[in-house]
């Protein structure tokens, strides 16, 4: 499972290419593809299906218990922050060809410097009279971003800052910067001629690949575990739910654009979800009446990763809450509605990781410190949903690189295949 996962990792350099790898997972186990415009019949609606929009998807195993609309949810969220290109992206000085980009979310700025950078994500062609939508990623370094020399900046170990918009432009070539040189490279990316390129989605990422670290290989290291271990983990659960047969309702919701808000047509803020909840609904045969009476007896379980203790900054954690790695989830309390755990939420996932024989851990956070949210809070408000939110611990959250414990993967996928596996009410 882990070696699946390193596969995972490093097949997602972005929303786009993540759901893709999953929706392929999805329709090689038997579940039947739904168009998000289209007309959905019964048959897939009552058993396991999917559905894709942009860089987020929704597949659900179908209930089959006395109500079938009435079940459990996992969600999480395809993005990571990092590195994306600017729609006029052409710029350099001094010999150097540059490409402008614009940072994405709250990624932690020094660690996408000096670093080997791919480029990767969607860009949308003209096709005959129509528009139609290509993937690419690059195999091979195309950007770095150059720190100055410590000669240059005597200071930069006493606090390097670094500004956003000057600082982070990374280079790709040299010479004078060319107007539309970057939309016809993307071009050669998907086989399309330069004046075919109408548009593009396109982000940096970490080349290297995800790898097993430490003197006894315990550790995890890859780019975006933040939050590409929860999207793998609840597919993998659902393929699990999906072979087991019957049951209540299962359905995994990845959305999209979290690191900055949620708040778009796919993500936890919007209204995508509900939408394609009760299109199931009324397409297996449901009024809109059952399936409100059902969903207002299903939970939902937000999965995004949680915080393990760090070792050299152990004060910058609640005393009482230090979760360590390698040993187990994690349930995330905030008292403040950053985390939308309540107490019978919480109840319900541990009863669940104890058919299982999951340890459980529990995260609060710092007191004097603000605290991060995930769509845990936005999806259990637009659905009126009690929701549980959970993580696997790490480290260096938001880095470009970051880390976990190889031993909490395979019990993050057995604790989501228990939430499916315990009854609701």
């Amino acid at each position: 499972m882990v070696h699946a996962l390193l596969t995972h990792l490093d097949a997602s350099p972005t929303p786009f290419h993540a759901v893709d790898v999953l929706a392929r997972r999805l329709a090689a186990a038997g579940f039947t593809p739904l168009s998000p415009t289209g007309t959905w019949d019964e048959a897939p609606a009552r058993s396991s299906a999917y559905v894709v929009r942009d860089g987020a998807l929704v597949a659900w195993v179908g209930g089959t218990g006395p109500r079938p609309g009435r079940g459990r949810l996992v969600g999480a969220h395809t993005d990571s922050p990092c590195l994306r290109v600017r729609p006029q992206p052409d710029t350099g000085v001094l010999g150097y060809r540059q490409v402008g980009v614009e940072v994405y979310g709250s990624p932690i700025l020094a660690s996408w410097a000096d670093r080997d950078l791919g480029l990767a994500g969607r860009v949308v062609v003209r096709h005959g009279a129509a528009t139609e939508v290509r993937l690419f990623r690059t195999a091979h370094a195309v950007l770095r971003v150059p720190l100055l020399a410590i000669h240059l900046d005597r200071d930069a170990n006493e606090g390097l800052r670094l500004d956003r918009q000057q600082h982070l432009q990374p280079v790709w070539a040299l010479g004078d910067p060319a107007p539309g040189d970057v939309a016809a490279w993307l071009g050669e990316q998907v086989g399309a001629a330069p004046e075919d390129v109408c548009a593009w989605d396109v982000s940096a990422f970490d080349l290297q690949p995800a790898a097993l670290v430490g003197r006894d290989q315990e550790l995890l290291a890859s780019a975006r575990l933040d939050n590409q271990v929860s999207c793998f983990a609840a597919v993998e659960a659902l393929l699990a739910r999906h072979a087991a047969g019957s049951g209540d309702l299962a359905v995994v919701a990845l959305f999209d654009h979290e690191e900055v808000g949620s708040t778009t047509a796919t993500g936890a803020d919007g209204a995508w979800l509900a939408q394609v909840l009760e299109r199931r609904a009324l397409a297996a045969g449901d009024d809109r009446r059952t399936w409100l009476e059902d969903l207002a007896g299903s939970q939902l379980l937000s999965a995004d990763m949680a915080h393990a203790v760090h070792p050299n900054y152990p004060e910058r954690h609640e005393p009482g809450h230090r979760v360590r790695p390698g040993a187990g989830p994690a349930v995330k309390h905030n008292e403040n509605a950053r985390y939308a755990t309540t107490a019978t939420s919480a109840a319900a996932f541990v009863a669940a990781c104890g058919t299982a024989d999951v340890p459980v851990q529990h995260y609060s956070h710092h007191g004097a410190l603000p605290c991060g949210s995930t769509i845990g809070p936005l999806a259990a408000a637009g659905l009126a949903l009690d929701t549980v939110d959970v993580g696997a611990p790490m480290l260096s959250m938001h880095s470009a690189r970051e880390v976990m414990a190889v031993a909490d993967v395979a019990p993050t996928v057995a604790a989501f295949t228990a939430w499916w596996g315990a009854p609701t009410a």
